[in-house]
């Protein structure tokens, strides 16, 4: 597909200036412009479907650690450090 520069912009707008007129040309703007827009979001949504089924669930085995557990995050886990004034016996 042949690259679009400004000057063939420039040509289009023209025509399509000439074949729709000064007052239909904004409300096509804002139809195409909106269209354009929902077929965006449409196919965003279908890829995420289509990303999500090919993924197996993670669901964890009967016997395996964190089956039943519920994993603490990071910033809330509490540290296993002596307190301050207690020195570590080696």
């Amino acid at each position: 597909m042949p690259n679009l520069g400004f000057p063939e912009l420039i040509l289009l707008l023209v025509i399509a200036l000439m074949v729709f007129g000064p007052k239909k040309l904004p409300e096509m703007g804002r139809t195409i412009g909106r269209s354009l827009r929902e077929f965006r979001r449409a196919s965003a949504e279908i890829r995420n479907e289509l990303r999500f089924e090919d993924e197996p669930p993670r669901v964890p085995s009967p016997g395996s650690r964190s089956a039943g557990k519920t994993e603490t995050p990071p910033e809330t886990a509490e540290t296993t450090e002596p307190p301050p004034g207690d020195a570590p016996i080696s």
